[in-house]
């Protein structure tokens, strides 16, 4: 591929990106346009379930899109149908609408739960977040969320979200009042650099929720289809929320995500919500293929010991560098750094050739394919220790001596 032909400014600029275009990818590994290789520990962001281009995702699409592609969503569909009963078996959910990405679901969510509100809580509209959370990029679902970038972005934001913090069931019961109707959180915060909702504090606020008769609302966009070793971040708690929304991985690498509610909460009526694309033939019949794989009983015993190989793996790095805390759960987890040298990582690794992420300048965060072999993860601990070195001993020479 030549640059030269296809200038890259003609992309509307809205993060920092390396001069790089990616033109293959294949399981745990990128190429790009000069034809060099890189091992992939974003994965789009927790999307690619089953790595790069998978073969069962590769062939669903084909033999899809030479049957139907997309009708109306004012149809019934038997892609749509297929995925939509599978997931409503595997779950404690009634009924599923499908969206097109994470952030449409929690919209959708929020939507539901407010008009919840409106027929049997008196109008209550409040949806209590979370410090730290993030929900998406609409204007509702950034003013639901706890990232501190957003707080000044896009004035005024979308009423109605007072925030909590995580584990701490005081600062949530404070919070609670006439106008509340539901309580939302992620069973992990990923973008605010992997904290863990633990199962105490999840059981807890499905009593609350209980008690005061409150939507329990949880975002497994980042969690869900098998990340945290089990098919649903919640289910580590043994609880049954009244609504989760789904998106990333349920469509291993094309837009895919999905509202999922109890059937007392399904409130919507006809021309509340839609979508033109939403539950299309192609993409839900891409969710089927990795829903499939993943529930295959050997997949999330291997997403189990995967996981447990790289923690393992990561704090033994830790040790040796001097480094903080792995956190996480599954195959979401997370370094601390104790220095503000995330992004100098990922620069310094991905010119070894091995892509990481740094959600916060403190943080690593590592989101692999699920089916991640453990040589690939040793390729990645060794490229990233060599780059702790390669800093610490910048770091080093750049201090004067006495």
């Amino acid at each position: 591929m030549d640059l030269k032909n296809y200038p890259l400014d003609a992309l509307m600029e809205i993060t920092a990106r390396p001069g790089i275009v990616f033109v293959k990818g294949q399981g745990s590994w990128l190429w790009d346009h000069a034809g060099r290789r890189y091992l992939d520990f974003v994965q789009g962001w927790a999307v690619n379930t089953l790595g790069h281009s998978p073969a069962a995702l590769v062939e669903a699409l084909s033999r899809q899109a030479a049957t139907l592609i997309t009708c109306s969503p004012a149809f019934f569909n038997e892609s749509s149908a297929r995925l939509a009963a599978t997931l409503v078996r595997h779950s404690c959910f009634d009924r599923v609408f499908f969206a097109n990405t994470g952030a449409e679901a929690n919209e959708g969510a929020i939507k539901l739960a407010r008009k919840f509100g409106a027929k049997n809580r008196n109008g209550a509209y409040e949806i209590i977040t979370f410090e730290g959370a993030f929900h998406g990029r609409t204007l509702a679902t950034m003013s639901a969320s706890g990232k501190k970038q957003f707080d000044v972005l896009f004035e005024p934001k979308v009423p109605g979200f007072p925030r909590a913090k995580l584990n701490d069931l005081a600062s949530v019961e404070q919070l609670i009042g006439d106008k509340t109707v539901a309580i939302m959180l992620e069973p992990i915060q990923g973008e605010a650099g992997v904290y863990v909702a633990t199962d105490e504090f999840l059981r807890d606020l499905r009593s609350l929720t209980t008690k005061h008769g409150l939507l329990l609302i949880v975002d497994e966009v980042q969690t869900g289809i098998g990340r945290t070793g089990k098919l649903f971040g919640y289910e580590h708690a043994g609880i049954e929320p009244d609504i989760m929304t789904l998106g990333k991985g349920i469509g291993g690498g094309v837009p895919l995500a999905a509202l999922l509610a109890k059937e007392a909460a399904c409130c919507f009526e006809h021309g509340d919500q839609g979508g033109t694309y939403n539950g299309n033939s192609l993409m839900t019949a891409a969710g089927s293929a990795v829903l499939e794989a993943v529930l295959n009983p050997a997949f999330l015993t291997n997403v189990q010991e995967s996981a447990e190989y790289l923690t393992g793996a990561l704090k033994a790095l830790s040790t040796k560098h001097g480094l903080g805390e792995v956190r996480g759960r599954g195959l979401l987890q997370a370094l601390d750094l104790r220095a503000p040298i995330g992004s100098a990582i990922v620069e310094k690794a991905r010119d070894k050739g091995v892509l990481l992420n740094s959600p916060r300048p403190d943080t690593l965060r590592f989101m692999p394919a699920l089916n991640v072999t453990r040589a690939e993860i040793d390729a990645m601990v060794e490229v990233l220790d060599a780059t702790l070195v390669e800093i610490k001993t910048a770091a080093a020479v750049a201090v004067p001596t006495a």
